[in-house]
């Protein structure tokens, strides 16, 4: 996953490179960037955000999350892009 901060606004933005890109309004300070990525996530899947899990990269654009009952392919899948 590919994560843009400081975007015009948030949302899911599709698949760059084989990795699904998410643009953010908010900026990466105090975690305000990893908190509104999983709230749009969690509202693209319509999951609780407690399913989802940032579980690499919470400090880079780049990251690896996991999401409670989903795979990879069921994710894409559920956002349109598989």
């Amino acid at each position: 996953m590919r994560v843009v901060p400081r975007a015009g606004r948030s949302g899911v933005a599709g698949l760059r490179d084989g990795a699904l890109l998410v643009r953010l309004a908010a900026a990466p300070v105090d975690g305000a960037a990893n908190a509104e990525l999983i709230d749009v996530l969690a509202r693209a899947l319509d999951v609780p955000k407690r399913s989802i899990e940032i579980v690499a990269g919470d400090r880079s654009r780049s990251k690896r999350l996991r999401v409670d009952g989903m795979s990879a392919p069921a994710v894409l899948a559920a956002l349109g892009l598989g």
